[in-house]
């Protein structure tokens, strides 16, 4: 287990750019920990007042802890997310952002394998199931067998 706690000192994180669209949002953040295969990661980022697009080049769960924002996909009508809603944001997705004043998340992010490898690495995965289940012994029936 590692523990952690959200009130952490955050780090300047500029977002690109060329996404913003309106004013000078302010983006910080902080990781609180990150899995050993490097593939998992639990951030804190909070941003000030700003209007601006997101790509996301991996898939983020984002808990949102302060503030607002109103999110669109493009799809999707926009949608208010405050304090105690949770967002799922997959790999690809592009979403435009308006933070009328402030907004604090904690965002769990997962860098995805390539379909081929995630597809082998699942098999692989059930493969050793099956081969643990069929190599315990069998459960004993309790009753003596008469010799």
């Amino acid at each position: 287990m590692i523990p952690s706690v959200t009130s952490v000192e955050l780090q300047e994180a500029p977002i690109e750019p060329s996404w913003i669209r309106e004013g000078n949002p302010i983006a910080r953040n902080a990781t609180l920990s990150r899995s050993a295969d490097g593939l998992a990661s639990t951030l804190v980022w909070d941003c000030t007042a700003g209007t601006f697009d997101w790509h996301y080049e991996i898939d983020e769960t984002i808990y949102f802890l302060e503030g607002s924002a109103t999110i669109s996909d493009g799809h999707s009508p926009p949608r208010t997310f405050r304090a105690g809603d949770v967002l799922f944001l997959p790999r690809g997705a592009v979403c435009h952002w308006h933070v009328e004043s402030y907004v604090r998340k904690v965002a769990f992010c997962r860098r995805t394998q390539p379909k081929v490898l995630a597809f082998a690495m699942r098999a692989a995965g059930r493969l050793s199931r099956m081969v643990r289940r069929n190599s315990r012994p069998a459960p004993s029936s309790g009753f003596l067998q008469a010799a």
